[in-house]
């Protein structure tokens, strides 16, 4: 039994690692779907920006403002520099020019990537406009200068430009410099792909879809692995029980047989070859538990005088032991001889066990039920014992005082007995008083 407790516990740590490691290989595809759906996403910007770069740079094309250089843009500048035109009218310049290009612009990038199914928004901006001979910015905040349709809402990737725009005047009589009309100029172009997260998400899905496949085909191995191990540990669990019932069955039939056959050598009494004779039926009803292969299976259903027979063999066997029987069944019952052996025997042994000189058993039929009670005057459980007693390998923890050291399985053969037949068990206790068990099985005729 050891060794089934510790194949148990061998499978839990066994379940717990391989969570451990589903979590852990679940996360190092997570953490490379999202890496190579970032290096995805770069190529794809990377792509976008080679492609209409060149366009974004001479958008004089479109019939607005020329290029950054153009002599057309250094007026304005220089007419606001020097108030000539009020910030107003500086500004709606650049919303006109925004206005301007807008359509076409909105237009040839959509053409662009219509095949790839890009919704690209482009907007150019200038950060900052400085009048050099005075190191004043003519702007307080950036201004854009051409927009698509679709906005920005969080650049994917921007670049920015520098550059300087002078001119001068010089007076005809003295030919000296009237005027020095310098300017340095910061722009920036932002790009966004505005569906990217979808347009990845498709590119990836062959991926994902392999990646999700592994999972499960792990996830179902795995699922398949334990249900497999836990058929094998129930097989082996049955497999224990029988071996335990067995090796707690033979104790009384070998012990009845070892009485038996030292009183034979003192003396012979008509009783002792009927007794052996029951002994080793019961020894053969357990090998036929062994090696059912071997026997007809049915079952021999219980007469009236099997219960005498009963108490005269275990009191045969505890002689210092009084066994008071009250049989009041006078035909034949649905049950299996063997199992109600089995009752009896373990009910009555666990009071020998327990201290008890005398054992009260009380067998009747009342409206189709077979009740049995068995009364001793032992030692008593605890009650906090009670609810315990009829588990698997379950022995009372107090000092008791017996002669017999048991496996913990005589009640709990009980139990699974009496649920067998749809049956209850009641139990009631006092400490230095005694214990009885009632039972009570229904049966039909």
């Amino acid at each position: 039994m050891y060794i089934f407790a510790s194949m148990i516990s061998k499978s839990k740590y066994l379940i717990s690692l391989f969570a451990a490691l589903f979590l852990l290989l679940l996360g190092i595809q997570v953490y490379f779907m999202y890496k190579t759906s970032q290096v995805k996403k770069r190529e794809i910007y990377s792509d976008v920006h080679n492609r209409i770069d060149d366009y974004i740079d001479n958008l004089e094309n479109l019939g607005g403002a020329s290029n950054l250089g153009d002599e057309g843009q250094r007026k304005i500048f220089a007419e606001f520099s020097n108030k000539k035109i009020s910030k107003k009218e500086f500004l709606n310049y650049f919303e006109k020019n925004k206005k301007i290009t807008q359509d076409k612009l909105s237009d040839y990038i959509d053409h662009k990537f219509e095949k790839e199914g890009y919704k690209v928004a482009v907007r150019t901006q200038f950060l900052s406009i400085v009048y050099v001979p005075k190191n004043i910015n003519l702007i307080d905040k950036p201004v854009t200068l051409y927009e698509t349709r679709n906005k920005i809402t969080k650049a994917g990737i921007s670049n920015t430009g520098k550059w300087e725009t002078s001119s001068t005047s010089r007076s005809d009589k003295s030919n000296q410099l009237e005027r020095d009309d310098s300017f340095f100029v910061k722009s920036q172009t932002d790009f966004q792909i505005l569906n990217i997260n979808t347009v990845v998400f498709q590119d990836l899905t062959l991926l994902i879809l392999c990646c999700v496949a592994i999972l499960l085909s792990v996830l179902v191995l795995y699922i398949f692995t334990v249900k497999n191990l836990i058929r094998q540990q129930k097989q082996v669990e049955v497999l224990h029980t029988v071996v335990d019932n067995i090796s707690h069955e033979f104790k009384t039939p070998i012990a009845t047989l070892k009485i038996a056959s030292k009183t034979l050598k003192k003396e012979f009494t008509p009783e002792i070859l009927p007794l052996i004779d029951r002994q080793i039926l019961r020894l053969e009803d357990l090998m036929l538990q062994l090696h059912p292969e071997d026997f007809d299976e049915k079952n021999v259903a219980i007469q009236p005088e099997n219960w005498d027979f009963f108490i005269h063999d275990l009191a045969f066997t505890y002689k210092n032991t009084d066994f008071k029987l009250n049989n009041s069944v006078s035909k034949e019952l649905p049950f299996d001889k063997k199992l109600m052996e089995t009752v009896i025997k373990n009910l009555c042994e666990n009071s020998v066990k327990y201290g008890a000189s005398e054992i009260k058993i009380d067998v009747k039929t009342i409206q189709n039920k077979l009740e049995i009670i068995v009364a001793d005057n032992g030692k008593g459980i605890e009650q906090s014992e009670l609810k315990n007693i009829f588990e698997k390998f379950y022995r009372i923890q107090s000092n008791n005082i017996h002669n017999s050291k048991g496996l913990g399985l005589g009640l709990f053969f009980v139990k699974k007995i009496v649920e067998k037949y749809s049956g209850k068990t009641e139990i009631t206790s006092e400490v230095n008083i005694g214990t009885t068990f009632k039972i009570s099985i229904p049966y039909e005729d």
